[in-house]
């Protein structure tokens, strides 16, 4: 629903005359018919396509920075309406929350920012056998680009395959997030990471790349 929803602000602003710096590529999936899965605390939702063949239509190669939108109200971890934005997440590494992000939620919403907390398992592929806390960070997998999830969320557990209820509210938040992310990234007023302490890592501790892989023996 946000993805859409940019989509159709962004297509309103053009119209209008208000054009972006840069391009803006934006791409979901909506499915009628999406399979459940079991995980704790809530069922998930799932899909009859596999998140590898969903990167390659969502995550393009040209593609500078990308924005994760995901609900992330099946876990006991974020308990708190709204949305969260979660750390910079860039060829393994999970690096610092970015504070140009930071600084455009709290325009946003008028709030104090919020973040999601986010462990080195859910940054790997799904497939592996390990606990993950949704497919938000799933995109992280197939680009050397930085990624950022914003996690639509909720006080207590949702299970999405349960109901169609939703906080429209919140989503109209996110979806402002997400168009003045858009803003300032194209004109160059907002970085997802700190290129020269991302360069410092790789050179003190190498690549963190094969946690973007199912790893061995999988």
């Amino acid at each position: 629903m946000v993805a859409l929803a940019v989509a159709l602000h962004l297509g309103e602003m053009r119209a209008r005359g208000d054009v972006l710096a840069g391009d803006v590529r934006i791409a979901t999936h909506v499915c009628p018919d999406a399979p459940t899965s079991p995980h704790d605390p809530v069922p998930f939702m799932g899909s009859p396509v596999d998140t590898s063949t969903m990167n390659e239509h969502e995550v393009d190669e040209e593609m500078d920075a990308v924005v994760s939108v995901d609900a992330t109200k099946g876990n006991r971890v974020h308990c708190e309406r709204g949305f969260a934005i979660t750390p910079t997440v860039k060829e393994g590494w999970v690096l610092k929350v970015s504070d140009s992000l930071l600084d455009i939620q709290e325009r946003a919403t008028g709030r104090p920012p919020s973040t999601l907390t986010l462990t080195m398992q859910d940054i790997t592929p799904y497939g592996n056998d390990v606990h993950h806390i949704n497919s938000i960070l799933q995109p992280a997998t197939a680009t050397d680009a930085p990624v950022v999830g914003v996690a639509t969320t909720s006080v207590s557990p949702v299970p999405g395959c349960g109901t169609g209820a939703n906080y429209l509210t919140d989503l109209l938040d996110a979806t402002g997030f997400v168009v003045e992310t858009a803003k300032d990234f194209t004109r160059g007023r907002a970085s997802f990471y700190d290129e020269a302490e991302y360069d410092r890592l790789t050179s003190l501790y190498g690549s963190m790349g094969r946690l973007q892989t199912l790893g061995e023996g999988v």
